[in-house]
């Protein structure tokens, strides 16, 4: 699999575009004898000129994409990025057709020296399936491409859509089957098929989704095979009621532990769970106050401030959109004096508690209860693990593995540590939990054993097609696993195989079926289906059986380019039947690429691992089988790689200067280079008139002090790219001293002198300070002989005023010398390198480190070291002397030489036994000091004896503790792991109860002598043994031995029916329990009434006897649903209860409706019909049809439920329509009918215009109250500036009291003085109240506020009351009780939370 990039030579280079890159992605089965298929993505390079001339348009886009919430860095913007809808799949003669990939192929540019086209992380995400791709236009069976999942939630929101899509030659019909009968479309009006497809349409707005609900699977077949699809699921997901029930209120005392059980309505999917207050509040929780898995609220212990009445559990289904909520819980917290003071009323004066408060206490579980317990995870689900304790002070709750650590990457802690969670469980997180709860009294330990069971998985891959020519043998292997471990089911185009017509060319061994000489015709496909009690995998693959003469699927004259010294791969993607053979040639047909440079892979892909010039050119790749031969031309081009010759260097500069970062490059001539620049590893600021990108330089103007930092050029080709940094400091605009300063020149002149073995003298001459003392100098060496030209190392450092350094030096080093001076500016450029110093060899000074001693075998000794570095090599021809003898044991030491490693396997050796170790390090030249001895272990074997005197005590009835004597350490012939209690059971004690025998491990880690056996089954006979493990595995078994658990409480019955329901009886039928954990002495029934509104009544109670699996009950209620509640007993107490509801017949003497008045009123949206309702039906359906209707049997149904109204859309205009309510209850019942009511739409109107609606007449209207506003503004301000206005002439000439007209200059009403603001107007009537008094007009100004506490607002509305309501009336006005809170405001609220 690898992916590879190429030019088509045919795109000629223009000035505005570049030449189109091809990107092809390559995944093949070479073993499998198919060549791989390419995916080719065409992306065009962009010219030089515009890469480097439009930098600023480069950093606008990404700001733009930045602004939009794309976070990628700066190699995703350099990266190129292939659209989905280029992708595709190229064969010979064109297209064969796109593939939908849901990822993006990405070409990233990497630094020299890395790999810039393998891309194996991408890759391996992408389906290897593709490998056994036939060409479309070949005749093929069906492949199954698209499928719903196996298990689909069906939104009500939404219609219902099962996917099944499929490719083949012809192409394949569908069919589908539903709970295993088939699925007939003509029966489902609601239901259609796509074209071309198999994908089902379920329209779920005519009828309920629920009626849709069972196991469906599709079936694609043609005349060459049959493939089907997983069983997928449909289910509808509910939300229950909530029973209401009534809460007493808790009051408890300070310092004692508290539990608030939530308990919601189980749904499915099941609901979230979380604890909020009246006002939509989350509580608060802590370390003290914590919730739990099943939702329930646990306090270690309880506090004043706990108290409130508002404790309310809320569960949210989120598939149907619905919040449900408990009854609040009240809870109130008293000290000792409180309770006291509130309880004497009740008991006669009587203390009910100690005069001592809560004493402080150690931990104690609450959750889990027991000492111990167990859980069973499958492979891959998420595992919680969860312990709540209560204590004072408040404990901490903490978790280790037992036989391990916690898988620290996949692993977090929840609820303030009280749940452990492990996400994709696998097989190792097996074994003991240990959770700690501790305060400073104390701590308690629970510890949880996790089984991990696994659905069937595939090991290595699911099954694959197979092409086959006439005669050839081929294998289809479906390997997988699971616990318990899975079955094997073969199927031929879905039907099973024993059925399936005979073939003498196939042989099916278990998981395998094994083809031999086939022949045509025998093309089919198989079915692989795998499963166990956990789950099931279904694989389909096909048997093509085809003769087909070569094609080479990798376009024509393909362009690949590759930097010097890489990997080359030139791809040969080919399709035949037989399998065609490739062979390679360069330039012409005389002979083959023989040559060391060139390997050519099973696949067809010539591979040349490190690509020179001489590497270019034309290849051609020819495919041959028995039926003809083809060719196909492809052009390699080798470039040079992309160097940066001139490094951005350390600036130090003052703020509000300008500063330049220079970064020249180097690169092949013919490949488009792109200059990137970062800040800090992110992109330059966002100021372009600072910040200007040239084509080798960065300039930043005015530089301010967040300038500051390390800058980045990037410079991208499309095959690879370079970079360097450089950092910038910013300083005050007046530094001081005002003489500046910079880095140091660097020192010149350097000479080695007093030449001996292992040392020299390096002396050198200081370069310019430039007003900043030297601090020291920095010297470095390169080795040419153990390391590539260029790699420098850190040797000494000497102080500024020295200008000579003693040099202790390696043997066998090739040194080079350079100096680099140091000021408080920083570090100047490196001093030309001195002369060449070779020192001599010598013996090794040291010898190897890390020595140890294992065993792989029981009878070997494993002697491995860490190798000497070359520098520590001191000479040529190294080498290790190793040599071993036994512990404690004065005898020769063996030895052997090793070279070019750095571990030795001793054969032969007693099973783990001490062993004495050394490893010494030689050369040509010498050894090393004699070596530290080390000491080792040989192998491991098994343990060779049981453990002794076993023992067993049976503490209850599901916990035992086994007893044993330590195996004696001579027989571990190991490491001592610790030991495992094997132990099942045989059978229960009741001759009632099945036989059990699946084992079960407990391990206790260390040198153990006893353990307990926790989650035992009461009123069983088990079996176990104990053995002790080490490294290796398990020793041999102690002698089996029995005991028995006494009796427990039993298990719930295993079912309760309802039967002949009558007016005022029923009959309940039973189950014993599955698990009866003793001898049953009896059954507890109890039952309550059930209101309208799900609240329990009083509660009745019944003793049964043992045998009895009936009872009828008389006297109850009619027309009434009860719940029931029975569990059975044993000695040791009862058991948990099973459930059931039922409703009493309704008599059959005509009863009352069950609803009130039905009315209805006309809105905008539609008809708003609204209703009483008081019966038990939970089904209300609302139904309507047009009066005078012929048939019955046309009412249109519309489900409300339990609301009380309903919007009626969509009635036709002018019509009347007959409208009633409908209750369903039980199929035998008759249903409950509302009288009918008559509902008339009215006939719209004739289509006149409405002028009142029009946008021209709305705006004029506008516009003249507008003039009007400003009208009366300009009259109060003229009114107010004061004078007095003469309209003497008119009063005399108008005696009429009620006319005073406005004036035209300067819109004043009659006449008015500022010292008159109290009087009337002249000509109104005043009584002799004082009050005036309206006449007439209702427009006088008296009435607009001239008087009272009338006013304008800035818009010129009024404001308060008119002059005429007294201001009492105003004072109860603005006292008016505040709206109460909106419900949808409420709810919104809440949904916020969630």
């Amino acid at each position: 699999m690898f992916l590879e990039c190429g030019r088509k030579p045919e795109h000629p280079e223009k000035t505005h575009a570049g030449p189109v890159r091809t990107c092809k992605l390559h995944i093949g089965r070479p073993e499998l004898g198919l060549n791989p298929v390419p995916l080719h993505c065409e992306i065009e390079d962009k010219q030089k000129e515009q890469a480097v001339r439009h930098p600023r348009r480069r950093r606008r886009r990404r700001r733009r994409r930045r602004k939009n919430g794309d976070s990628s860095d700066f190699l995703r913007e350099s990266a190129h990025t292939c659209p989905l809808d280029r992708v595709t799949e190229q064969g010979e003669a064109g297209q064969l057709g796109s593939r939908p990939w849901r990822r993006t192929l990405m070409m990233t540019r990497r630094r020299m020296g890395e790999p810039d086209l393998l891309l194996l992380p991408l890759l391996l995400l992408l389906p290897l399936a593709a490998a056994l791709e036939v060409p479309l236009d070949l005749p093929q069976p069906p492949t199954i491409t698209l499928q719903s999942p196996k298990d689909y939630i069906i939104d009500p929101r939404e219609n219902i859509i099962i996917h099944c899509e499929a490719k083949g030659k012809p192409h394949p019909s569908f069919s589908w089957t539903r709970n295993g009968t088939h699925f007939d479309l003509e029966q489902h009006p609601n239901v259609h098929m796509r074209a071309h497809s198999g994908t089902l349409v379920v329209d779920i707005s005519r009828e309920r989704a629920e009626h849709y609900e069972g196991t469906y699977q599709c079936t694609a077949r043609n005349k060459h095979g049959t493939a089907v699809s997983n069983d997928i699921v449909l289910r509808q997901p509910r939300s229950p009621l909530w029973s209401k029930e009534k809460l007493k209120p808790i009051i408890i005392q300070e310092g004692v532990f508290l539990v608030l059980p939530c308990r919601p309505p189980a749904g499915f999917p099941p609901p979230i769970v979380f604890w909020m207050d009246n006002n939509f509040q989350r509580l608060p929780q802590s370390n003290r106050v914590s919730q739990s898995l099943n939702g329930d609220l646990y306090f270690a212990n309880v506090l004043r401030e706990d108290s409130r009445n508002d404790y309310i559990c809320y569960a949210r289904f989120p598939h149907t959109q619905t919040i449900q909520q408990k009854q609040p819980i009240a809870v109130k917290v008293l000290n000792l004096d409180a309770i006291n003071d509130t309880m004497e009323a009740f008991y006669n004066d009587t203390d009910l508690f100690s005069e001592e408060p809560v004493d402080e206490r150690k931990p104690t579980f609450l959750l889990p209860s027991e000492p111990s317990s167990s859980k069973i995870v499958l492979r891959g689900q998420v595992l919680e693990m969860e312990c709540f304790a209560e204590g004072l002070p408040t404990p901490v709750i903490s978790w280790a593995k037992v036989s391990g650590e916690l898988p620290g990457t996949r692993t977090s802690f929840l609820h303030h540590q009280k749940i452990l969670r492990i996400v994709n469980v696998s097989e190792e997180d097996a074994g003991d939990y240990r959770c700690t709860a501790r305060n400073h009294l104390g701590s308690v330990h629970h510890t949880i054993q996790i089984t991990v069971k696994a659905a069937p998985y595939w090991i290595g891959a699911a099954p694959r097609n197979l092409v086959l020519a006439p005669g050839e043998n081929g294998v289809l292997m479906c390997r997988a696993s699971g616990t318990p471990k899975p079955s094997i089911q073969w199927a031929m185009n879905g039907v099973p195989i024993e059925n399936a017509p005979k073939d003498p060319s196939r042989k099916v061994e278990d998981d395998t079926i094994i083809f031999t000489d086939v022949q045509m015709g025998s093309s089919a496909v198989y079915q692989c289906n795998i499963s166990n009690q956990h789950g099931y995998l279904l694989a389909n693959a096909f048997v093509n059986v085809l003769s087909e003469p070569p094609r080479v699927l990798t376009p024509a004259n393909t362009v690949y380019q590759v930097i010097k010294n890489r990997q080359a791969l030139l791809e040969c993607t080919s399709f035949g039947s037989p399998i065609p053979k490739i062979t390679w040639f360069k330039e012409s047909h005389f002979g083959t690429l023989d040559d060391e440079t060139y390997k050519e892979h099973d696949n067809g892909t010539l591979e040349i691992r490190m690509a020179q010039p001489r590497n270019s050119g034309k290849y051609t790749c020819a495919a041959r089988n028995s039926l003809g031969i083809y060719e196909n031309h492809v052009h390699l081009e080798v470039k040079e790689p992309t160097r940066i010759l001139k490094q951005p260097e350390y600036r130090m500069v003052q703020r509000g200067k300008s500063v330049v970062f220079e970064c020249k490059v180097k690169h092949d001539p013919s490949l488009v280079p792109t200059m990137t620049w970062l800040k800090d590893d992110g992109e330059l600021p966002d100021d372009e008139s600072r910040f200007v990108v040239d084509v080798d330089s960065l300039t930043i103007a005015d530089v301010m002090e967040s300038d500051g930092g390390v800058y980045t050029c990037v410079m991208n080709t499309t095959l690879d790219h370079d970079s360097a940094s450089a950092e910038l400091t910013v300083v005050e605009a007046t530094p001081t001293p005002t003489v500046g300063n910079e880095r140091p020149d660097p020192p010149t002149d350097l000479e080695l002198t007093d030449h001996k073995k292992r040392s020299v003298q390096l002396t050198w001459i200081p370069g310019d300070e430039h007003n900043s003392p030297i601090e020291k100098f920095l010297i470095q060496y390169e080795d040419s002989l153990h390391h590539h030209r260029g790699h420098w190392h850190h040797l000494t450092e000497v102080g500024g005023t020295e200008t000579t350094a003693h040099l202790k030096l390696s043997p066998y080093v090739h040194y080079t010398f350079r100096v680099l001076a140091v000021n408080a500016m920083g570090s100047s450029r490196p001093s030309f390198p001195s002369k060449m110093y070779k020192t001599e060899p010598s013996a090794p000074d040291e010898n190897p480190t890390g020595v140890h001693g294992f065993g792989t075998e029981h009878d070997n000794l494993v002697i491995s070291w860490k190798p000497l570095s070359g520098l520590q090599a001191n000479g040529p021809g190294l080498h290790y002397r190793v040599m071993w003898r036994r512990k404690m044991m004065d005898t020769e030491w063996m030895m052997a030489t090793v070279a070019n490693n750095s571990k030795f396997v001793v054969s032969g050796t007693p099973t783990f036994v001490p062993y004495e170790l050394k490893v010494q390090a030689v050369n040509d030249y010498g050894a090393a000091p004699e070596p530290a001895v080390a000491f080792g272990h040989s192998g491991e074997d098994l343990p060779a004896a049981a453990p002794e005197s076993v023992l067993v005590y049976v503490l209850n009835s599901t916990l035992a503790e086994v007893h044993w004597e330590p195996v004696p350490q001579e027989q571990i012939r190991g490491y001592l792991k610790g030991y495992k209690v094997y132990y099942w059971r045989e059978r229960s004690l009741h001759k009632h109860n099945p036989h059990h025998a699946e084992k079960q491990i407990l391990t206790f880690s260390g040198n153990h002598s006893k353990g307990k056996l926790p989650g035992l089954h009461p009123f069983s006979l088990y079996s176990f043994n104990v053995r002790a493990y080490n490294g290796k595995g398990d020793g041999p078994p102690s002698r089996n031995q029995q005991f028995e658990t006494p009796e427990g409480v039993p298990g719930a019955p295993s079912s309760l029916m309802v039967t002949n329901p009558n007016l005022d009886s029923l009959s309940l039928e039973w189950n014993p329990p599955r698990d009866r954990n003793g001898l049953l002495t009896g059954y507890t029934l109890k039952y309550h009434p059930v209101n309208n509104s799900n609240e329990l009544g009083p509660e009745e109670e019944l003793a049964l006897a043992a045998n009895e699996t009936s009872v009828t009950l008389l006297n109850l209620k009619y027309s009434t649903r009860y719940k029931f509640y029975l569990n059975a007993i044993t000695r040791k107490g009862p058991g948990p209860a099973v459930t059931q509801e039922a409703i009493t017949v309704v008599d059959e003497a005509p009863a009352a409706s069950p609803f009130g008045s039905v009315n209805s009123s006309r809105g905008e949206d539609g008809t708003l019909i609204t209703w009483e309702y008081w019966g038990p039906e939970r089904n209300i359906y609302l139904e309507y049809i047009v009066e005078n209707s012929e048939g019955e049997d046309e009412w249109r149904k519309e489900l409300v439920n339990s609301s009380q109204n309903f919007m009626l859309r969509g009635l036709k205009e002018g019509l009347s329509y007959r409208v009633r309510l409908v209750a369903q209850g039980h199929a035998d019942q008759e249903p409950h009918r509302s009288k009918e009511l008559t509902v008339t739409v009215p006939a719209v109107a004739s289509r006149q215009v409405d002028i009142a609606t029009q946008g021209w007449f709305i705006g004029l209207m506008c516009a003249i109250a507008l003039l009007i506003l400003i009208l009366l503004i300009i009259c109060f301000i003229q009114r107010n500036k004061g004078g007095k206005y003469p309209v003497k002439e008119k009063e005399d000439a108008h005696t009429d009291p009620e006319f005073q007209p406005m004036k035209d200059e300067d819109c004043t009403f009659g006449e008015y003085s500022d010292n008159e603001d109290h009087k009337p107007l002249k000509g109104s009537r005043t009584p002799s109240s004082g009050t005036v008094k309206r006449d007439g007009s209702d427009d006088s100004l008296v009435d607009y506020g001239e008087g009272g506490d009338g006013q304008f607002n800035e818009d010129g509305s009024f404001i308060g009351q008119y002059s005429g309501k007294s201001a009492s009336r105003d004072t109860a006005e603005g006292h008016e009780s505040s709206e109460a809170p909106s419900p949808i405001h409420a709810m919104n609220s809440l949904n916020s939370f969630v």
